[in-house]
Formats: structure tokens, sequence, C-alpha cells
């Protein structure tokens, strides 16, 4: 299966999606980030808790961030330093991944009366996303820069891409059911070799024309693009040039219609319920 990620401003659909052409419902990092209403999300990004609370709302999948521990462990975290959502400091590349699991996430006040989240692997999750009797859709998005190194910032980039290879290959996920991100053109290689068999996405933050040519020629299966970017003629762009479209954010409900409205064939959205509820699943 091929995939593509792209946002913007579209224009209201003439009529309603049929159910055979309904893009697919992602958890956005989980359930979203943190927010105190619309809807209430006190679960970190990419925590255990914010992605099984997405699938029990009736999500597709979920799209995971993912690093490399110092001793090569893939983790689920979202920031480039731990400071800034656990008690902890530094990166998760400088860290031994049974160091990163004892910390604990810090949300602030408010939202730690209502979590007691800690980071976890991707092997955890797959342990547990393994026993459901229908395997979910997954997105992992790359967080490849180690930002403690910045001489070398890329440079376990290569690492990450085996160690995911032989963790999926461990687990025999459908290829069908999987999405792999990157933003670095430069991985790509990498991750072709150690994921011969999965889709891969080349996330866009400007220039889509140029990306997306860029996108073509080292033959992706996806383009990943920043949602002020997309319009209906770029998505219907994308589908000719044989990739499809997946787009993420969205939390109010006119946000999530306009997204559903550009026709893309997944959502990474930051609100589960109000997408089900405006494509008539609930």
């Amino acid at each position: 299966m091929s995939w593509v990620l792209l946002l913007a401003s579209c224009g209201p659909a003439a009529k309603p999606l049929p159910a055979g052409k309904q893009p697919l419902v992602i958890g956005h990092a989980g359930s979203g980030f943190l927010t105190p209403f619309n809807p209430f999300n006190p679960l970190p990004p990419s925590s255990l808790a914010g992605i099984e609370q997405a699938l029990a709302r009736g999500a597709d999948g979920v799209e995971i961030d993912i690093q490399l521990s110092q001793d090569s462990v893939l983790m689920l975290y979202h920031d480039q330093k731990l400071e800034s959502m656990t008690n902890g400091t530094g990166c998760i590349y400088e860290q031994p991944a049974a160091a990163v699991q004892q910390l604990k996430y810090k949300a602030g006040w408010f939202y730690d009366f209502w979590q007691n989240e800690h980071p976890i692997s991707l092997q955890q999750l797959l342990d547990k996303l393994s026993k459901r009797p229908t395997l979910p859709y997954l997105h992992f998005d790359l967080h490849e820069t180690n930002l403690c190194s910045p001489d070398q910032p890329l440079a376990r980039a290569p690492a990450l891409a085996r160690a995911l290879g032989r963790l999926l290959k461990q687990y025999n996920w459908p290829p069908d059911r999987l999405l792999v991100l990157t933003i670095n053109q430069s991985s790509l290689a990498a991750l072709r070799q150690a994921l011969p068999n999965t889709p891969l996405g080349l996330e866009i933050t400007d220039d889509i024309q140029g990306q997306l040519q860029v996108a073509k020629a080292e033959k992706v299966q996806a383009i990943v693009v920043r949602k002020d970017l997309i319009t209906p003629e770029n998505t219907a762009q994308a589908h000719a040039a044989g990739l499809q479209v997946v787009t993420f954010g969205g939390r109010a409900s006119s946000t999530v219609q306009r997204l559903i409205d550009c026709q893309p064939d997944a959502i990474e959205v930051d609100n589960v319920p109000t997408m089900l509820t405006l494509l008539g699943r609930q």
C-alpha cells in the first residue's frame, strides 16, 4: 500500500463521501496533544494510555513518534528533549532505555492529576497491540535528529532504521498496515534497505511542488505535507503521481471537516471522536 500526508485549505465536498472512499482515522500521536477541552486530553503524545484511548474510541490506527536509546532500543517519545515532557533531562539518544522507562511524564499539575504515564519502548507497544483481534494501522514518525550531538545530529539514523527493520520482522506486521515517515531525504536509502517491503513517506514542510518531484524521484510511497500546504489540487496531483494522501492535525469540527473535504486516504487526527462523528461512524 502506498501513502501520502498532505494538509491545507480545502473547499467543501459536494456530498458526503461514501464508505469506500472515507479516509482512515489515525490517532495523531495516539490521542493528540494536551488539551483542556474539545476534547479534554491529559494524556501525553505517544504515551501508551493515549494510544489505547484512541483505539478504544474507534480509530483505525495510530501515528506514534519513535527515537533510539543509547543502547539501541526504539522508544516512543515526541519531543526532542526529555525535560520538556518528563522529569528527566537530555536526549533519549544519550540515555539507556531502562533509564528512560523509569522517567515520569510531567504535563503540568492539572493534567498530571489525570495521568501517570512513563515512556515505553516500541516492543512493549507491539506486544500489546499484536494481541488485538484486528491489527491497527501504525504510522511511525521517525525522530532521527539527536540535538545532544549537534556536530552529527543524524549519525544514528541508520541504526534506528536497522532496529525498526529487526523489530517489525519479529512481529511480522502486515506491510499494508504500516507507514514509516522521515523528514530526511538522506535516510531513505537506509530505510529502504532495512524495510524493503514497508511503505515509506517523505515529510514536506515547504515547496510542495519541488518536494513532490523529489518524492517521485526517490520512489517513496508517500509524501508528508504540513497542514497549511494542502489543496484539493495537490491531493489530486499526488494521486496522479501514484502517491496516496494522508493528512495530520485537526481538533475543531470545522478543521476536521475541511481535511475530510480534501479527500485524503487517511487523516492523523487530534480529535478521533469528532472525525468519526463527521464520517457517520458513531
